[in-house]
């Protein structure tokens, strides 16, 4: 199993960016997917989810109405748009893939650091 996100970088509050991760190794319909986010000194927090079809999605209260997560099968990839971003959205994000066998044998990709300040 890989994941390997992209899409990170410096954006100044307000702005826009989207992050992209590339999933293979596994039958990325399958499985429904996520977008999470880590700052120094906290815990991983959830931020937006998929189901496998990409019909149902669900996300954290701080980013409702800002950020929109969608995949697509052909291509094996789930995106996460984020939009009118504030400084408090600046942490890693990570893609993960869960695991039948419960959250700690869950698939992460390396992280992509998103960063917003003026």
């Amino acid at each position: 199993v890989q994941l390997v996100e992209s899409g990170g970088g410096l954006v100044q509050p307000g702005g826009s960016l989207r992050l992209s991760c590339k999933a293979s190794g596994f039958t990325f319909s399958m499985y429904d997917m996520s977008w999470n986010r880590q700052t120094p000194g906290k815990e991983r927090e959830l931020v937006a989810a998929i189901d496998r079809a990409g019909a149902v999605t669900n996300y954290a209260d701080s980013v409702k109405g800002r950020f929109t997560i969608s995949r697509d099968n052909a291509k094996n990839t789930v995106d996460l748009q984020m939009n009118s971003l504030k400084p408090d959205d600046t942490a890693v994000y990570y893609c993960k893939r869960p695991s039948r066998y419960g959250d700690a044998f869950a698939y992460w990709g390396q992280g992509t650091q998103v960063t917003v300040s003026s």
